[in-house]
């Protein structure tokens, strides 16, 4: 039985491991573009050099497991393709796990990508005290990382730019929020930018800003390679999945994490892992001759960093809607890291449980 898990995320790496431990006949082969497991909810302390986000592979996955490093460019009928030219890799079942990308303006560095990363904090590392940063995006992802980039670098002017500064969060948790960065030192702009010069951002209501670094980091795409390779995507590129999370153009393919088109699903390492394990346990399954169990999952809360020695945590209903309840400050911070940690334990060791949904 061959089985073929495609990208090495959260969601990946757990249901590779959960395979291993369940499907003792499994040959499994993982294929990742590069050698080392990223932590994505750490990619903000790559970025301002206050930690690190990335762990060899080969230390996350259990013995026996390959591992191949290249991008694939193309899953086809019981064979993955991979964008060397000849090599090809088969299987019986796979389970495809891309994550998501980002799509920046010209100009701008990407901080959702690994690459990105690395570039932006060699970029960072190059500034001189006084400097200015901009980070573009009112998410999560952009306020960690502003918060992130004053924290660990005190020196530098940072602003942040976005329509609706950590609009996934209650009213009470967006004010604290705003707190936390004012706190920081950094200056919010609640604009969209329409374009980025060397030098200068020009925002859409005509304003701009000067900037010696600007950083993209809104999450706003996937990879093309679902659909590349014939299997039902909605518009923006997510594969259609069953109640199972299997591709409803293949069976024998389970799509997980950023790139499955799951209902009331968001980019989290809290819906890739829980995604993950399930695949894993699906599969499991059906080897056995089992009837699989439809997926389901609730959620809890979100949870941003405000540098290392501050953060929010937000409580939520099963459905994702926010509640008036919030966390806040060093204690949260502890909880915050906890959760990292704990993430990154389930991907590795395969433990794992979660919050069923809603009937």
């Amino acid at each position: 039985m061959k089985v073929v898990v495609v990208g090495a995320g959260y969601a990946g790496v757990i249901a590779a491991n959960r395979v291993a431990g369940k499907v003792k006949a499994a040959e499994i082969t993982v294929v990742n573009p590069r050698s080392e497991f990223v932590e994505r909810v750490r990619l903000h302390e790559q970025v301002a050099g206050t930690g690190e986000a990335a762990t060899p592979l080969a230390s996350m996955l259990r013995d026996g497991i390959d591992t191949r490093v290249g991008a694939v460019e193309k899953i086809g009928d019981g064979q993955v393709a991979l964008d060397d030219g000849g090599a090809r890799v088969d299987f019986d079942y796979l389970v495809l796990a891309v994550g998501s990308t980002v799509a920046p303006l010209a100009g701008a560095v990407p901080v959702g990508t690994w690459e990105g990363a690395e570039e932006a904090r060699g970029a960072l590392a190059g500034l001189g005290g006084g400097r200015v940063v901009t980070v573009v995006g009112g998410g999560l992802t952009g306020v960690e990382t502003a918060a992130e980039i004053a924290f660990g670098r005190p020196d530098l002017r940072v602003r942040l730019v976005g329509t609706a500064i950590a609009g996934s969060l209650s009213a009470g948790a967006r004010k604290r929020v705003r707190a936390g960065l004012d706190r920081l030192g950094v200056e919010v702009v609640e604009d969209s930018v329409e374009r980025i010069d060397p030098g200068e951002v020009l925002l859409r209501s005509g304003a701009s800003v000067g900037s010696d670094l600007t950083l993209w980091a809104v999450i706003g795409s996937v990879p093309e390679l679902a659909a590349r390779s014939g299997l039902a995507v909605e518009s923006d590129g997510r594969a259609v999945v069953d109640e199972y999370l299997r591709s409803v153009s293949d069976p024998r393919i389970f799509v997980v994490g950023d790139c499955a088109a799951v209902p009331g699903a968001r980019a989290a390492c809290a819906t890739a892992l829980p995604q993950g394990a399930h695949a894993a346990d699906t599969l499991a399954r059906m080897i056995q001759g089992r009837q699989p169990e439809p997926y389901s999952m609730g959620y809890t809360g979100q949870a941003l960093s405000l540098g290392r020695r501050d953060a929010v945590l937000q409580v939520s209903r099963r459905d994702d809607t926010v509640r008036r309840v919030y966390f806040a400050g060093r204690g949260a911070a502890v909880v915050k890291e906890r959760i990292c940690r704990f993430a990154k334990f389930g991907a590795r060791t395969a433990t794992y449980a979660w919050l069923r949904g809603q009937k």
